[in-house]
């Protein structure tokens, strides 16, 4: 099999674009070769071009007129941005990996239902959302031993952590968060909360996960305790800095997790887990995304 990479190219310029960036420089299945923005200050585009990244300035039209450059396309913009960048990227015959809360294609979370066999199909996949990411797992693991009636996660954030798109987000977020912990995490009702917190110096990335189970967790705890162990292991391998804030507390039919997130300091310092989450989980996507372009190419 060739071990040619894949070439890639993110739109937006941004935290999210910028901290992705430096993930895919070190990946050995995908080539990054343009970031795509609208703001020639941009310090995202201005990195990408200290990198050897073509920088591009005038937005998906840019992509439009060399379509040869990017099979994969990692879009981290907004959600108004990827509801009218979608199509034009189908068109192109680009596959695009969402790390808006856009939500127009189907939820990703790699811990959870990241199937090699699935995502072949696929042309548009939806990295939901930072809080989704971090959540969504813990929710899954508890819904794997015992029904979830109710799930309510809080997300707390770095406010300097949270760029403009992040910010243009937030009703977009605790909608699409909500669904993915019900259509992803096993959750019959859900809710997202997100807070943008301007503490100094500023905190770890930091989420709380309320449950309500359908039958008492307690009566099944070392079940529970197990299979949240378990996808703590599982995020972890891309996800470094996924931790336990505290123990898990199971209380009758009540189980609250509360987990953090490090950093891995790719671009902003290592308070910034919520971008590291989201575009870890990204990179992890788009790898095994990678791996099938790469072999329907070797067996054309």
């Amino acid at each position: 099999m060739s071990n040619q990479k894949i070439k890639c190219a993110i739109i937006g310029s941004g935290n999210i674009g910028t901290d992705l960036m430096y993930k895919l420089l070190g990946s050995d299945k995908l080539e990054l070769t343009a970031m795509v923005g609208i703001d020639k200050n941009s310090k995202g585009l201005a990195l990408a071009k200290q990198y050897g990244v073509k920088p591009i300035y005038n937005g998906i039209d840019g992509l439009v007129a060399d379509p040869e450059l990017a099979e994969i396309i990692f879009e981290a913009t907004s959600a108004k941005a990827h509801g009218n960048n979608a199509p034009i990227l189908k068109d192109l015959g680009m596959k695009a990996i969402d790390l808006t809360p856009a939500a127009i294609g189907p939820f990703v979370v790699p811990s959870v239902n990241l199937k090699k066999d699935r995502i072949v199909g696929l042309d548009n996949v939806n990295m939901v959302t930072c809080g989704g990411q971090a959540t969504i797992p813990i929710v899954k693991a508890i819904s794997d031993v015992v029904k979830v009636d109710y799930a309510e996660i809080v997300a707390s954030i770095s406010s300097k952590s949270a760029g403009p798109g992040t910010r243009q987000n937030i009703d977009e977020f605790t909608v699409t968060t909500a669904k993915a912990l019900q259509e992803v995490g096993g959750a019959k009702e859900s809710k997202a909360i997100i807070t943008l917190n301007p503490a100094e110096p500023p905190i770890l990335m930091r989420n709380t996960i309320h449950v309500k189970t359908a039958q008492s967790a307690e009566d099944h705890r070392e079940e529970v305790l197990s299979s949240l162990d378990d996808i703590l292991k599982t995020v972890q391998r891309y996800v470094k800095g996924y931790r336990f804030k505290a123990d898990p507390v199971i209380k009758g039919n009540v189980v609250t997790v509360s987990v953090e997130v490090e950093g891995n300091g790719d671009f902003l310092p290592k308070y910034a887990g919520n971008l590291d989450i989201i575009t870890s989980a990204a990179l992890e996507t788009g790898e095994v995304m990678a791996e099938h372009l790469r072999k329907e190419e070797t067996a054309q």
